[in-house]
């Protein structure tokens, strides 16, 4: 039997699992997945993959049908964005290590169909945990959370291949989320520890009584600990409502404005009243302005983005990085060569501004991050004048 102190034995009912912990960007766990899998000839392999996940793996060319005024609509954006980063950070180690991310996912779906085990999709959706994710977070923690995901481009070049290894302990995307647990502990439920009580719950639900499962190293000792434990993976699934705060304050915060600005007018003069205004369109249409030109915007972009804060920011169902966005579309659209350059441009930060998809991406958040910015700086500006 193959020895490996990533190999792990569990037992479930009438099944018998072999857990494999894995680093995703680490040719000798590919290696050791292959192996173990021709050795086990297992009913079921089990694979810590999403369906997107999967078919974005096995159907490279699928990306393509990407529909970025469907994501901007929708409210995407900034998902997408970090998506492209923690992609973008495996890439840029498995191309210093010559091996493409995710390779053990690849390989252990490969020796599945070689020893004709079925193949089960273990990982919660990317998108759910995303947007789990997205829903506790608010704009300073969104703001912290880019903040690390463009610093961590530049930890990658310390990283040699003996670091790599060591990184079995903990796989390195998961040590990436877990940093981002610790400096957003909001975050780390959603990111860690519920996707080890739902990759607990396929893995023990998967067909057949011999298994191999092939996760993340940094997953083992949670699906370990939670092993005998009842999941409910129905609630893992379930978006949570925005909170009704959250509500209160997106037609609260206009609403106090429009009205300090009306009171300006009637209680201390039209000068006041007009110096209110024009600190609100400074403020907002300026941060807007100056968060579309940091993400390089076409200069009618950036005009868009400074005349529509002043009024987006006062309706909460219309945001200026929206409309910036849609610009952007309209000026610059993204070709097929852009498409077919992204799996490379997102592999350094300079490719995330020069690639016409992730620019548009740019734009959408950090005019978004700017308007809002301005409009809490103009608050106290207004009442000051008042």
């Amino acid at each position: 039997m193959i020895q490996s102190e990533n190999r792990h034995q569990l037992t479930f009912e009438d099944k018998v699992i072999t857990l494999l912990g894995t680093a995703h960007v680490s040719e000798e766990s590919a290696e050791l997945v292959a192996a173990v899998i021709e050795e086990e000839r297992p009913d079921t392999v089990c694979v810590e993959l999403c369906q997107s996940r999967y078919q974005t793996m096995t159907q490279e060319k699928r990306w393509k049908e990407t529909d970025l005024i469907k994501v901007i609509r929708e409210k995407k954006a900034f998902l997408l964005l970090s998506n492209l980063m923690l992609a973008s950070f495996q890439k840029k180690i498995g191309k210093k290590l010559g091996i493409k991310p995710g390779a053990e996912m690849l390989r252990a779906i490969q020796a599945a169909e070689t020893v004709g085990a079925n193949i089960h999709l273990a990982d919660r959706d990317i998108r759910i945990t995303l947007s789990r994710a997205w829903r506790l977070m608010g704009l300073w923690t969104k703001s912290k959370l880019l903040a690390q995901l463009i610093t961590s481009f530049g930890d990658v070049d310390s990283i040699e291949k003996e670091d790599i290894e060591k990184l079995k302990e903990k796989d390195v995307l998961d040590a990436l989320l877990g940093e981002l647990g610790d400096l957003l502990p909001e975050l780390r439920k959603v990111l860690i520890d519920e996707r080890d009580l739902y990759l607990t719950a396929r893995i023990r639900t998967a067909p057949g009584k011999r298994i191999v499962a092939v996760v993340g190293a940094g997953h083992v000792p949670g699906i370990q600990r939670n092993w005998t434990d009842t999941v409910d993976i129905a609630a893992l699934e379930v978006l949570p409502p925005k909170g009704k705060f959250i509500g209160f304050l997106k037609w609260g915060i206009p609403a106090f404005v429009v009205g300090l600005i009306i009171a300006g007018f009637f209680m201390a003069g039209s000068d006041v009243g007009s110096h209110m205004v024009i600190w609100w369109i400074v403020a907002t249409g300026l941060l807007s302005g100056i968060g579309a030109a940091v993400s390089l915007a076409h200069p009618l972009t950036i005009l868009t983005a400074f005349v529509a804060a002043p009024f987006t920011c006062l309706h909460p169902m219309i945001a200026a990085g929206w409309v910036a966005g849609f610009v952007e579309i309209f000026l610059r659209k993204p070709k097929v060569k852009d498409f077919e350059r992204l799996p490379e441009d997102i592999g350094s930060v300079k490719g995330f501004w020069k690639n016409k998809i992730t620019r548009v991406l740019l734009i959408v958040v950090l005019t978004n991050i700017g308007a809002s910015l301005g409009a809490l700086l103009a608050l106290p500006l207004m009442a000051k004048a008042f």
